[in-house]
C-alpha cells in the first residue's frame, strides 16, 4: 500500500477513535475525578505499551531521549489532565472542537520555531477550517449559556502542546519507529502518573461502586484504543506525511465527537452541521495534491 492511500486510512481511523475518546472521558468522569481519569489513562497505557513495545526502546539513542521526553510532556501528559478537567466544565463535543486549533498552531509554530515550509494552499485550508471551528464554538456557547467557558482555555492550551509534539517528532525523531517513540513517551511519564494516584490516595480510598465500575471500563477502553494504539498510529502518520496533514485529524475529530454528544443528549444544530462541512472543506484544501 502506498503512503498516499495509507495516510488517509490512518487519518480516518484516528478521527473515529479520537472522536470517540471525548464521550469516553465524559462517561468516566461520572465515577472518577479529572485527576484520576488523566492518571489512570496514562498508567494503563504505559503498562500495555511496556508489554508490547519494551524491546523497541533499544532503538532510542541517547540524543533522542530529550526529544522523546518533550514529546511525552507536551503531547500526552499535560493534555491527558487538561482535557479531563475541560470536559468537567464544558460539553465533550465543544472540547473536541477547540482541539481543532491544533493544525493552525502546528502551522504557526512549525514555521516560527522549527523552520518548516508550508504552501499557500495549506494556509488557506487552515483558515477555512478555523472558520468552521469558530462557528461551532459560537453556536455551542449560544446553545449552552450556563457552562463555564473558562474551561475552554484548557483544550486550547493542549492544542499548542499537540502542535509542538507533532513538529518535534517530525524534525527530531523521524529516524525512530512509531512504536519506539510511543513506548518511550509512556515509560517516561509512568511514574509521574503513578505518583499522582498515590498522592491523591487513589489506591487506599478508591471503592468499586455502581458508578466507578463502568468508569474504570470506559477509561480502560480509552487507554487501550484511544491512547496506546492510536498514539502508535499517529506517530506513524507523522512519519509518512507532513506535520500539517497529521494534525488535520483534529478537524475531523469534532464531527465524530459532536455526533456522540448528540446521542448523549448534548445539543446539535443545523448550523453546527454546516460548520462541520466547512471543516471538511478545510481538510481537503490543506491536503490537496499539488
Amino acid at each position: 500500500m502506498n503512503n498516499q492511500r495509507q495516510k488517509w486510512i490512518y487519518l480516518s481511523v484516528l478521527a473515529l477513535v479520537w472522536g470517540s475518546s471525548f464521550i469516553l472521558m465524559k462517561k468516566a468522569l461520572v465515577g472518577l475525578t479529572p485527576i484520576q481519569v488523566g492518571a489512570l489513562r496514562i498508567l494503563i497505557t504505559s503498562v500495555l505499551l511496556g508489554l508490547i513495545g519494551f524491546k523497541s526502546l533499544k532503538k532510542i539513542k541517547k540524543h533522542h531521549w530529550k526529544y522523546v521526553f518533550a514529546s511525552a510532556l507536551l503531547g500526552t501528559l499535560f493534555p491527558s489532565f487538561l482535557f479531563a478537567f475541560a470536559i468537567q466544565g464544558i460539553d465533550s463535543s465543544i472540547a473536541s472542537i477547540l482541539n481543532s486549533l491544533t493544525p493552525f498552531n502546528t502551522f504557526l509554530f512549525g514555521s516560527l520555531a522549527f523552520g518548516f515550509a508550508f504552501r499557500k494552499k495549506q494556509f488557506i485550508g487552515i483558515l477555512v477550517g478555523l472558520l468552521g471551528t469558530v462557528i461551532l464554538i459560537l453556536k455551542g456557547a449560544d446553545l449552552n449559556p450556563n457552562q463555564n467557558y473558562w474551561y475552554a482555555l484548557l483544550p486550547i492550551i493542549s492544542s499548542v502542546g499537540y502542535a509542538f509534539n507533532v513538529n518535534i517528532i517530525k524534525k527530531y525523531l523521524q529516524d525512530l519507529e512509531p512504536l519506539a517513540i510511543t513506548t518511550g513517551n509512556f515509560v517516561l511519564i509512568f511514574f509521574p502518573a503513578l505518583s499522582v494516584l498515590v498522592y491523591t490516595r487513589f489506591f487506599s480510598e478508591f471503592e468499586l461502586t455502581s458508578e466507578t465500575k463502568p468508569a474504570l471500563l470506559y477509561i480502560s477502553i480509552l487507554a487501550i484504543f484511544g491512547t496506546a494504539i492510536a498514539k502508535v498510529m499517529f506517530n506513524k502518520l507523522i512519519h509518512i506525511s507532513s506535520p500539517v496533514f497529521s494534525s488535520s485529524v483534529t478537524y475531523l475529530i469534532p464531527i465524530v465527537a459532536v455526533v456522540w454528544g448528540f446521542f448523549d443528549g448534548e445539543k446539535l444544530s443545523l448550523i453546527q452541521l454546516l460548520a462541520g462541512a466547512i471543516i471538511l472543506l478545510g481538510v481537503y484544501l490543506v491536503n490537496k495534491a499539488k
